[in-house]
């Protein structure tokens, strides 16, 4: 019997990149990235049991800069995964399906979770300075 040629299904080479594709990456990268910051903090909380100087080791990682920048990337993990999860569950209410808004809606989770990200640090840099 002779082999026949198949048609290839598309693949990520024939679409072109649209903002509701990127949200949902984003979506499932950041529920990830969320998973992996949760354990930070419960190696912090096991260190805060251990005593002063596992607290202290684990305070000088998180104030480095790796650690800032880590934070500083769980903060907006945080804010993005909120923001499409409230867009998530208005969409279950059957509201806003028609494409532009779904490409709206998909952009204001985007800008929100920049906002609330920029208003955190803003806050704990100026509390830090006080």
């Amino acid at each position: 019997m002779a082999a026949r040629e198949r048609p290839l299904s598309p693949h990520l080479q024939v679409y072109r990149w649209q903002i509701q594709m990127a949200t949902s990456i984003l979506h499932r990268a950041t529920g990830i990235f969320l998973s992996v910051g949760a354990l930070i903090i419960a190696g912090g909380l096991l260190a805060l049991m251990m005593g002063p100087e596992s607290w202290n080791c684990f305070t000088g990682h998180a104030g480095s800069w790796y650690g800032k920048l880590f934070l500083f990337a769980w903060t907006w993990s945080f804010a993005y995964h909120l923001c499409n999860g409230i867009r998530h569950i208005v969409q279950d209410f059957a509201i806003g399906f028609s494409i532009p808004a779904f490409v709206r809606s998909s952009w204001i989770s985007v800008f929100a979770s920049l906002v609330i990200t920029a208003l955190v640090w803003a806050y704990v840099f100026v509390g830090a300075a006080a």
